[in-house]
């Protein structure tokens, strides 16, 4: 199961990607392997050395009990000590932002791909779209011919 954030690659450059594992409960896991997370609105920021990342929406688990999870807490990130010093240096020299791309699972554990961006301005945004309704009609037209 993988689920994505399609508006990430839209509203920022992407320049570098990052793999990193998420610390979550039981009943987070069994709601992402059933596809019912949304990293659409989400972001990473860096405090006290620890990555966390803020605004990722996790719905409740059906069969959860009392012990169900709350559905828009602040997760922590795991990383090496070196990469978030990298990734720390980049924040705050560059004006770079931390955006998740995807979710997906490797050896039967959460990972999440980071994206190391700076935002696209509207100019850039118009341009992209003109791009990919450019490329659809040059589709639409070799697929008729």
């Amino acid at each position: 199961m993988e689920i994505l954030n399609k508006k990430a690659k839209f509203n920022y450059f992407i320049e570098d990607e990052i793999e990193c594992g998420i610390v979550l409960t039981g009943t987070e896991i069994k709601s992402i392997r059933s596809g019912k997370a949304n990293i659409k609105d989400s972001y990473a920021v860096i405090k006290n050395n620890e990555v966390f990342i803020l605004n990722m929406h996790i719905s409740k688990y059906d069969e959860g009990n009392i012990f169900n999870h709350d559905e828009n807490k602040t997760r922590k990130l795991l990383l090496h000590k070196n990469e978030i010093k990298k990734l720390k240096n980049k924040i705050e020299l560059n004006g770079y932002t931390l955006v998740p791309i995807k979710i997906y699972f490797k050896n039967n554990k959460a990972k999440i791909l980071l994206g190391v961006g700076k935002g696209k301005k509207l100019y850039d945004k118009r341009e992209d779209i003109k791009k990919k309704d450019q490329l659809r009609e040059l589709q639409h037209n070799m697929k008729y011919k």
